[in-house]
């Protein structure tokens, strides 16, 4: 199912309306059912989630990298892109950069799935509405869709995020604290059974915060900025990736702050005292704001935006051509 423009979305529904109108009702096949036209945009979210990670993940584990170079600066570690990317790659092995990978994976199925499923559901109920009342949806009922979507996904998907954060910054440890772990699911297990399962939800709040806010700025302002290029005659795949672009810059300006925290509280485990570095997201942002600098929350900004960005136009390509939908199980074009 193609990330349509909502526009788009009711005169489809229409069109829709007029054929069911002509012509004799015919009896529904698997994928025209209710329950599976209801989950096929969870379904088709996933899937390009899943693919659209596997390509930008070396540029994630970058960017994690970057943000834990303040706590890790004592210890030598170099904190620009280039010399993360030397760093990780020292030992010869370009898949380090993969590290995390099942992790990530792991998160798109949960997370990228619930995010855009329930935008596209909520955002498709909200155009069917706006036309019955002869209007277009407009900017408030995009937003609002995707700062529910976003919260409601991420608290869900935090776990994985979690194992996401503490695989890509083993690593860092010194070797007889590394927790080795073999794949998501272990990590999972390990951090459950060492720290108790609400430990799960390690920066939950900074994690729901982030991803309210990257929706905000990428699901949004995707459409504004897409009826802007398309005023200024550029062609539908022109306007489609550049709107991706501009949509990511908003995305990454508001949510960087919120993932930069989000990195340090899910990557912190108790000393041997039993106390963490970080009380709470506050904590961490008076902290890192008092020893590191305000600036520093923005850390990474275009290594950040490289992923954002790239990951958003891969999703969008993924989704409108390889897909599974209505007519077809599966449908690559």
């Amino acid at each position: 199912m193609p990330f349509q423009d909502p526009y788009q979305q009711a005169k489809l529904a229409g069109a829709s309306e007029v054929r069911s109108d002509s012509a004799p009702e015919a009896s529904p096949d698997f994928f025209h059912k209710l329950p599976m036209r209801t989950i096929l945009p969870f379904i088709n979210g996933g899937i390009a989630g899943i693919i659209a990670t596997t390509l930008v993940q070396p540029i994630d584990m970058i960017k994690v990298r970057l943000q834990l170079s303040g706590e890790a600066s004592k210890s030598g570690f170099t904190t620009s892109p280039i010399s993360v990317f030397r760093d990780i790659t020292s030992t010869g092995k370009l898949i380090d950069l993969y590290t995390g990978i099942s992790a990530g994976i792991l998160r798109q199925a949960v997370y990228t799935t619930a995010r855009l499923g329930l935008f596209d559901t909520t955002v498709g109920f909200l155009t069917v509405k706006a036309s019955e009342q002869h209007r277009s949806i407009n900017f408030k009922e995009r937003a609002s869709a995707g700062l529910m979507a976003g919260g409601f996904a991420a608290m869900l998907g935090n776990p994985a995020d979690l194992a996401l954060i503490r695989m890509q910054s083993d690593s860092l440890k010194p070797i007889h604290e590394r927790q080795n772990h073999r794949h998501a699911l272990s990590a999972l297990k390990d951090i459950a059974r060492s720290e108790g399962l609400v430990a799960l939800w390690a920066g939950a709040t900074p994690t729901v915060a982030r991803a309210m806010a990257l929706n905000f700025g990428q699901l949004t302002f995707f459409y504004e900025a897409k009826h802007i290029l398309k005023d200024a005659g550029l062609t539908s795949q022109s306007q489609t990736v550049g709107a991706l672009a501009i949509a990511g810059f908003f995305a990454s300006f508001f949510s960087l702050p919120f993932d930069f925290v989000k990195t340090r509280l899910q990557k912190q485990v108790s000393n041997e005292d039993g106390k963490l570095p970080y009380k709470s997201m506050s904590d961490c942002f008076e902290k890192v704001a008092r020893e590191e600098g305000i600036l520093s929350f923005y850390r990474g900004f275009s290594t950040y935006y490289g992923r954002i960005a790239p990951h958003a136009i891969w999703l969008e390509v993924c989704r409108s051509n390889v897909s599974i939908d209505e007519n077809s199980t599966y449908r690559i074009t």
